[in-house]
């Protein structure tokens, strides 16, 4: 039987989107149109590798020492659903992630609130968020570039976070 997905999860399964994605195998992992971190790190380094990278994305998040965030496994995030629109001090408004790429991630609740913990990753960044119900009021706790890096991985960076670097880094 032909896989449904390069990384063996049966995305399909459960999507409400199926019509416009296309299918990972089908897609030959570029689902919507853009990139699925899992199919491209199993394409290039194979299941097992992939396996390796997703733990170390779990250590590196647990070592980040936040408060009430302990990650026990990453799921495949299409970005559409997780990419929030993160409100800043200086008024402006910033979305990091793009809409078209499936990240591994997590919502973690926090004990004792209302609240809870977006956790995404790729191998360029980490993003820890914290927000309401249904993603209200969502603010950024950490965004960094993740250890896990490959060299030419670390030079190409997503339309929206070179935006957010320059408009934004740069004049803090």
């Amino acid at each position: 039987m032909y896989p449904r997905s390069i990384c063996g999860t049966d995305c399909c399964e459960n999507c409400g989107r199926k019509e416009e994605c296309g299918g990972c195998a089908e897609t030959k992992g570029h689902p919507f149109g853009g990139t699925c971190t899992a199919a491209e790190y199993i394409k290039r380094e194979g299941l097992d590798a992939f396996g390796k990278f997703k733990e170390k994305l779990v250590q590196e998040f647990n070592s980040l020492g936040i408060k009430d965030l302990k990650v026990n496994d990453l799921n495949l995030l299409n970005g559409f659903y997780v990419n929030l629109e993160y409100h800043l001090p200086n008024g402006q408004s910033v979305k990091l992630l793009e809409d078209d790429k499936v990240y591994l991630g997590n919502q973690i609740e926090i004990p004792g609130s209302s609240r809870c913990y977006g956790i995404v990753a790729d191998e360029e960044y980490l993003l820890v968020c914290e927000y309401g119900c249904g993603g209200a009021d969502p603010q950024i706790i950490v965004y960094k570039e993740t250890r896990c890096q490959r060299p030419l991985t670390a030079q190409k960076h997503g339309k929206n976070r070179d935006l957010f670097r320059k408009k934004i880094i740069k004049k803090s």
